[in-house]
This record gives structure tokens, sequence and C-alpha cells, in this order.
């Protein structure tokens, strides 16, 4: 499809500059939300991640013999549903709300207003992956393969517990770079069918390279911390383990998102043409 130019929120492909544009509008509308909109749509975003996160370990159960490279693909394309969820259901997600930033540099919105906005944001993607994991554990999905679905569950857990804390911020970096840039190439996208291809390639990649989600990461220890499995040797999951990885994770998100791809953008399509 061609590409064509237009004011941001015409149904057209937008150029990379109107694109920008659009982003801080966005984020303007997002922090102006009344606080219980953003908190419930918060919550369906989380659940959505959790249900990508889902996929993902559905599909590696069973696919040990698998080349690791097309193994890591295949559950990364299955983690996608969790973001096609949250832009084509219009919902708010933490890691791509890191866009906001844009608005900030912009000057068109107070710090605090943005630390208001993602803190409603955060703990609502929080209630949604912790309330689908327990969904999912409830109905037994663990127990899919003889119950190889669950050691999938508890391996991914324990070995983002293990992480140390430089190497979790710059998985969580790279991470929501590719998440950022996702979303951001949807903002420019007239139609489902061009979200969705925006969508593939940069999440199923973050997936396959093992890179950081902090959502996706709050489901995947909480299905653990509930499978809890006594005959595994997981002793790194638990809750303090899960802390020790989501601080770093949700501090490169913020890094990868924000400065990496919003920032960057702005500086090239925003600051550089109203200078």
């Amino acid at each position: 499809m061609a590409e064509t130019g237009g004011r941001p929120g015409s149904e057209t492909i937008l150029l990379p500059k109107d694109v920008a544009l659009k982003a801080e509008d966005v984020g303007l509308m997002k922090a102006r939300m009344a606080p219980a909109r953003l908190v419930v749509l918060a919550i369906m975003a989380g659940a959505f991640i959790g249900l990508g996160a889902m996929a993902a370990i559905t599909i590696w159960t069973g696919l040990d013999h698998v080349p690791f490279g097309l193994m890591r693909m295949a559950g990364g394309f299955g983690f996608t549903l969790g973001l096609i969820l949250v832009v084509l259901g219009g919902v708010e997600l933490f890691t791509g709300n890191v866009l906001m930033i844009m608005s900030i540099a912009s000057g068109r919105m107070k710090l605090r207003t943005l630390m208001r906005a993602w803190s409603l944001v955060f703990v609502g993607n929080t209630i949604g992956a912790v309330a689908i994991a327990a969904l999912v554990f409830l109905a037994g999905h663990h127990h899919l393969d003889d119950g190889e679905a669950g050691r999938v569950a508890m391996r991914i857990a324990a070995a983002k517990a293990e992480l140390p804390f430089m190497q979790a911020f710059f998985l969580g970096v790279l991470c929501n770079a590719l998440v950022c840039l996702a979303v951001y190439l949807c903002y420019g996208a007239a139609s489902t069918t061009d979200k969705i291809l925006a969508i593939l390639l940069p999440i199923a990649t973050f997936v396959a390279a093992g890179f950081e989600h902090s959502i996706a990461n709050i489901y995947f220890f909480t299905l653990a911390l509930l499978i809890d499995d006594p005959d595994a040797a997981y002793t790194a999951v638990t809750v303090s383990g899960a802390l020790r990885n989501l601080v770093p994770v949700i501090l490169g998100n913020i890094v990868g998102g924000g400065v990496l791809v919003g920032l960057v953008y702005w500086f090239v399509y925003v600051y550089s043409v109203r200078k």
C-alpha cells in the first residue's frame, strides 16, 4: 500500500512526522482519561498480555526437538496475540504508554501527570496479569501434556528470576524498544491489517530473543508461584525473586521505549521541525 500523508487522526497511512505528532496527542488523551476508566482499560491490557504469554507457553510445550530459533520464534508469534488484543481493543498497556514521554519533551504534559497515568496503568496491568494467571491456573492449563506446560512455565520464571540486575535491565531496554516501535508504527497504520502486520515481527522477535517485558513477567511469575511444583528444583521462583527481576526490567522498559523510541522520534520529527 502506498504511503500517503495526512493530518494525525485521518484514515490514511501517516507520514513519519505526522505519526510523531499523533503520538504526542495520544499521550495527552491518555493522561486526561478518568482514573477509573484508565484502570479498567489497564486491567484488560494486563489480561490480554497474559493471554499472549499463555499462547507462547502452549506453543513451546512439546517443542524440545525443534531447532532453537524456530522454537523461540513460534512462541513469539503466539505471544503477539497479547499486543494485537491491546492495540485493536483500545486498552492501556504500561510498556506502550512509555511513549507518553514525548508529550513531556514537548512541554505539553507535566511530570506528575505522566507519573500518575503510568502508576494507574501499571497497577491495572498488574491486576489483570495476576487475575488471568489465576484463571489459567484454575482452568488446569498447566496440566497439558502430562504437566509439561506447567514445567515450561516454571522454567521460564526461574530463568527470569536468576538474571543479574544489569542483564535484566538491558533485556528490558531491548524489549520495549521493539514493543514501542510496534505501537508507534500502529499510530501510522490505516487499517486493522496494517496494525497486525506492524505488530507481528517486532513482538515475535523480542520474545524469540529472550528480551524482558515487565507485564508479561508478572503473568509468568504469578503462574509459576501458583503451580509451585514440589518436585521442581526452581528455588529462585519466589516473590523476592520476581521483584529482583521486575525492578530492573521496568526501568529498562522505560529507557527502551521512552528514550530509544519516543525521545528519538520526538527529536527528529518534532523538536527539529519546531526549532
